[in-house]
């Protein structure tokens, strides 16, 4: 099988991170051009990994990786001969992204570590890389597998506390890429009750609630639609250059590369990203 590059793909230190069904080749294309390094496709694609041959087909240098693939619902074979058409045709380009997706959300999900291990394995006899995936890690555990096993760590739905502890677990050499959301907006009020309705969904999962207590938050800061300053802190709102110290905070606490996710979702993600590309100084 085809492993013309052993070499983690250059992501940049800022991406840009979508679910899936809205991102467009077109729009992939914008982003490469505003100077982002790396497009994260959120989500759960599927084995075949269309939207990433999509996508790497309309850009000529951004790489492209996926936030994350399920292991209860993309066999890792499949997803490794698709990992091999990708990197045949687009060397160099296309970081695998994998992780155990949610209790709540998964109907097959015990011992869902020793199922990572097992699909890392698969992936090993199938000859996709160490070098070219991370795992979307959270805990402890999960993080020193993502530093034997891949690249690094794909972290979601955390802050700069959480960085600078996979930092402190992972060592000074391993990848960590995480997600951040941001909504481009001075109006408070209609930026959090944009940013609850976004995390409404995810407050509720135990991973990430484990997660966020153990870096801070209390349980009463989320729930009921989290307090105030809970909502400001997990998805911070503002001026572009408000944005950009927000970003700047997981860089601070450790990150080599930050991928921001704007809302809401159903806006157009490409003026925020423009205002926010000048402050970062991307282009």
């Amino acid at each position: 099988m085809p492993t013309s590059s052993a070499v983690t793909p250059d992501l940049g230190r800022i991406g840009f991170w979508r679910g899936g069904p809205m991102l467009t080749p077109g729009m992939a294309a914008a982003v490469e051009r505003l100077g982002y390094g790396t497009i994260w496709i959120g989500g759960s694609p599927t084995a075949d990994l269309g939207i990433a041959e999509q996508l790497l087909g309309a850009t000529e240098h951004v790489t492209i990786a996926t936030g994350i693939v399920n292991i209860w619902t993309a066999p890792a074979a499949e997803v490794a001969d698709s990992y091999h058409r990708l990197e045949q045709a687009h060397p160099g380009r296309f970081l695998l992204g994998i992780g155990i997706g949610h209790r709540e959300r998964n109907d097959d999900y015990r011992k869902p570590f020793a199922a990572l291990v097992d699909y890392l394995d698969d992936l090993d006899a199938a000859g996709v890389p160490v070098s070219r995936r991370v795992i979307a890690a959270l805990g402890p555990r999960t993080l020193r597998l993502a530093a034997d096993r891949a690249a690094g760590t794909h972290p979601y739905m955390t802050t700069p506390q959480h960085t600078r502890f996979a930092r402190e677990t992972v060592g000074p050499d391993v990848l960590i890429a995480p997600e951040q959301r941001l909504v481009p907006s001075t109006d408070a009020a209609a930026a959090r009750e944009s940013a609850r309705g976004f995390l409404d969904r995810y407050l509720s999962l135990s991973n990430y609630r484990r997660t966020l207590e153990s870096r801070g938050f209390s349980a009463a800061e989320l729930d009921d639609g989290a307090t105030d300053a809970a909502v400001d802190a997990l998805a911070p709102h503002g001026t572009p250059a408000e944005l950009a110290a927000a970003v700047q905070g997981h860089l601070d606490a450790g990150a080599d590369h930050v991928c921001v996710q704007l809302l809401p979702q159903r806006d157009d993600p490409l003026p925020g990203l423009e205002a926010l590309a000048g402050e970062l100084g991307l282009r």
